[in-house]
């Protein structure tokens, strides 16, 4: 059992270290920091742009913390360079890679867009 505990924690570790190594300026060196992301939503079926801020705080080893239009996500999940969460019914998943974001509203609405970095 505690070799399955430390090969999951492992695996984890480095998925989270993948996550770092794809914000730019980011080392897995880096005591802490925080990088923020603004992206541009288009959300359909009302055909509106609304533009989303991303705050992503990290450690050397993590991702610590993710922030939507500056209210903190309850939980999250990291696949590669993406970031699975949720906030107010509406799952949102954010590509820190190829910088995208996308999101559905309960089927009722949906949303794609690109973002930027804006703070590193």
């Amino acid at each position: 059992m505690p070799d399955l505990l430390t090969r999951l924690f492992s695996a984890t570790a480095l998925v989270g270290a993948s996550l770092i190594l794809a914000v730019p300026g980011a080392s897995a060196a880096t005591d802490t920091g925080h990088a923020e992301m603004r992206c541009q939503a288009f959300y359909t079926p009302v055909r509106s742009i609304w533009v989303r801020t991303v705050g992503l705080d990290y450690d050397g080893k993590q991702l610590n913390a993710v922030s939507i239009d500056g209210v903190k996500v309850y939980s999250f999940q990291i696949n590669g360079t993406r970031i699975f969460t949720a906030l107010d019914n509406e799952r949102i998943q954010i590509d820190t890679g190829t910088l995208q974001w996308s999101s559905d509203y309960r089927g009722a609405a949906q949303s794609q867009g690109r973002c930027e970095w804006v703070k590193r």
